[in-house]
């Protein structure tokens, strides 16, 4: 049985669907439609850079969306693999649970960008710069990442934001608080403590302002019907109804993104391979969780065409 998962932030890079444009016209057609829903070239900061502009919160969600979604039109279009067909469900890490809601119908594609956005936007404001940050903490389970992150935060905040794998978790919160943390991975028997290059706090209360635009801004963007289940971030379990999934996004700003829960939920389920659209992000989280599943990256186009002529 086979998922579809879709990379988060991070995933982006400067030359990101530039192979896959020059291959495709399929491809070339999703980049146009993400150009003319925001109403910029976000096709050529992608292509192009510069690096500064890409890395922005509110070019690189709406960008790394566009990347895979352009895979899922290439495999669709041009090589007959449907995913609704071939998959069991779907799943994104952060932003990339809506690509993967785009991927099954829950956003039109023009919709999607205009929601990431505006989910970048605004969580770029919800916290001044500097005053917030997030580290990740490599060799930390997520008890013991927990109770590093209540040692630390001395009346700020300090909280988990995304459970990876076995042993990646990332804390987020107020910049001090994160600071400490780091200096004190040692005290918890933890590997080390890493302070990301980040714009802001993601996945933590003080994102409770973006939580509110997102609300808003759903709410006049619902959710479709979907035609694959998604494991949403926030619950680590099956979503099919709209409504449901819908009041999941807006939870999921403020809330930790449990994917290492949501893979092994998965795995449980009796997924055995993953294919990843878009990066070669998650995979490697994945063979952590799911030790005995495949892991399946497809970036160029030459990844698309093996895939496709494996399960087409």
């Amino acid at each position: 049985m086979i998922a579809f998962v879709f990379p988060g932030q991070g995933s982006q890079k400067v030359g990101m669907g530039v192979e896959l444009a020059a291959a495709s016209a399929h491809a070339r057609e999703v980049f146009q439609e993400v150009d003319d829903a925001l109403g910029q070239k976000l096709s050529a900061i992608m292509a192009e850079g510069p690096e500064d502009a890409l890395t922005l919160t509110e070019n690189a969600q709406p960008a790394i969306m566009a990347h895979s979604l352009a895979i899922v039109r290439v495999l669709e279009r041009e090589f007959g693999v449907s995913l609704t067909q071939k998959g069991e469900a779907v799943a994104g890490h952060s932003l990339g649970e809506y690509s993967a809601l785009a991927a099954v119908g829950g956003f039109s594609l023009a919709d999607c960008a205009r929601l990431l956005k505006i989910r970048g936007q605004a969580m770029q404001a919800a916290v001044p710069v500097g005053v917030g940050g997030m580290c990740a903490l490599l060799g930390a389970d997520i008890d013991t990442a927990q109770k590093l992150a209540d040692a630390a935060a001395e009346g700020d905040v300090c909280e988990v934001a995304n459970d990876n794998d076995p042993g990646q978790v990332v804390l987020s919160g107020h910049i001090g608080a994160i600071e400490r943390a780091v200096a004190m991975v040692k005290d918890f028997g933890i590997k080390r403590g890493v302070i990301l290059p980040v714009s802001a706090p993601f996945h933590c209360s003080l994102m409770q302002p973006a939580a509110d635009a997102m609300a808003e801004a759903l709410s006049a963007c619902p959710v479709q019907p979907l035609r694959l289940p998604v494991y949403a971030n926030v619950t680590a379990a099956v979503v099919t109804d709209p409504a449901a999934e819908q009041d999941l996004l807006v939870q999921q700003v403020t809330g930790r993104v449990r994917w290492r829960e949501s893979m092994a939920a998965m795995g449980d389920a009796g997924i055995t391979r993953f294919v990843e659209l878009g990066g070669k992000v998650v995979g490697p989280m994945i063979r952590k969780i799911v030790p005995d599943s495949t892991q399946d990256s497809l970036v160029t186009m030459a990844d698309i065409e093996a895939l496709a002529k494996e399960i087409g």
